[in-house]
């Protein structure tokens, strides 16, 4: 800006990023080579703490089955069991999402769909971000 001028310079920046569901909210992805932040999706966590919890209840003896259990809990049969999965995940995946550094698209939805029980052919579909130290 010159000295005495009522107009300011203009300046304009681009930044490219687009917007994702996650969790049931909106968020921003940005583009490769980005550093993200880190986000801990409290659904997801939620969900990984009910399944181990779960899971411990079953193994205790507790209760004799998922059924007996998603019926004291007041919960789908079909919804716990899904759920349940989530401790055949690996620790590393585990430790990212805790973490937050779960890709945008690794929500509640998508681990409660089908995945390989294999640790090794899991990585495809929930590698974390590879933080850069």
């Amino acid at each position: 800006m010159t000295r005495g001028s009522a107009i300011p310079e203009t300046i304009s920046l681009h930044v490219p990023f687009r917007v994702v569901k996650r969790g049931g909210r909106k968020e921003m992805q940005l583009p490769d080579g980005a550093t993200p932040s880190r986000r801990t999706d409290n659904t997801l966590v939620k969900a990984l703490a009910r399944a181990f919890r779960w899971k411990r209840m079953l193994e205790s003896g507790e209760f004799a089955s998922i059924s007996e259990l998603a019926k004291k809990e007041g919960i789908a049969f079909t919804y716990m069991a899904r759920v349940l999965r989530l401790t055949l995940l690996a620790p590393d995946i585990v430790e990212a999402i805790l973490d937050g550094r779960q890709r945008p698209e690794v929500t509640l939805a998508r681990v409660l769909e089908p995945f390989p029980v294999e640790w090794m052919s899991q990585g495809a579909a929930f590698e974390p971000y590879h933080e850069h130290s």
